[in-house]
């Protein structure tokens, strides 16, 4: 992913957290990481942030349990998951492709995915591949649902799709996406080709705004420095302005 989409992507994502109490960010997940720490920055130290794995400045001792406990007594007020697919009705598969259970490629699992994505109030899907392969028309499994029927307690959902091409918002009440903004490069008929399910769009959608000068500096100083403990690789290029990987 080239520095511009990366410091892109961490700047729509940090906007989505603005006004928050406190924000929880899972293991592998160095982009919405940064757009935590940039949205804290933005905030005047809000949100807080729960960083798992993370040792310098945690503010948790017990790993995901502990993240599992706050974010079923509603104290975690976003969180982040992706997915192997993701569908039009934000399902998420991080099982494996194929028929199950005899999948042609298996992958780690889901683990506590579907437990948060129905108690954290907003929880943001993030994929940086944008391909039918990724965003297909229904999910071969599904490891957490977007949406669950009306008897069903549910405080916590998708709030919004942010990839590569593009941000989706969910839109609940109808269960499917609609398309928010295209980033810099991209086109609809690009998004409509890349996209393996229907979504909701203006005729003439708004473009993502680039990052100001003074969140590029954000990102490239604090930022880059905080996230090196975790992901030293994504950082060294944070700070210098390579090519993140």
């Amino acid at each position: 992913m080239s520095p511009a989409t990366t410091a892109l992507l961490i700047d729509v994502i940090a906007g989505m957290l603005e006004g928050l109490g406190r924000v929880a960010v899972g293991a592998s997940s160095p982009i919405p990481a940064a757009a935590a720490m940039l949205a804290r920055e933005r905030g005047g130290g809000r949100p807080a942030i729960s960083l798992l794995g993370a040792q310098a400045g945690s503010d948790m001792t017990d790993g995901g349990r502990e993240l599992f406990d706050r974010a079923g007594q509603g104290r975690i007020d976003a969180f982040f998951l992706g997915g192997v697919q993701i569908d039009g009705g934000a399902n998420i598969n991080l099982v494996g492709t194929g028929p199950h259970p005899a999948a042609d490629k298996r992958f780690p699992g889901s683990y506590g995915s579907a437990y948060l994505y129905f108690v954290v109030p907003r929880v943001i899907l993030f994929r940086g591949e944008h391909t039918p392969r990724t965003l297909v028309r229904k999910v071969d499994f599904v490891s957490a649902p977007g949406t669950s029927p009306p008897e069903v307690y549910r405080p916590g959902g998708p709030y919004a799709l942010v990839t590569g091409r593009c941000v989706f918002r969910f839109d609940g009440a109808r269960g499917r996406f609609r398309l928010a903004s295209l980033h810099p490069g991209h086109d609809l008929d690009d998004v409509r080709a890349a996209t393996g399910f229907d979504f909701d769009c203006d005729e003439d959608p708004p473009t993502t705004a680039t990052p100001s000068d003074e969140t590029m500096a954000l990102i490239r100083g604090p930022i880059g420095k905080a996230l090196a403990e975790l992901y030293p690789r994504f950082a060294a290029a944070l700070l210098d302005g390579k090519r993140a990987t």
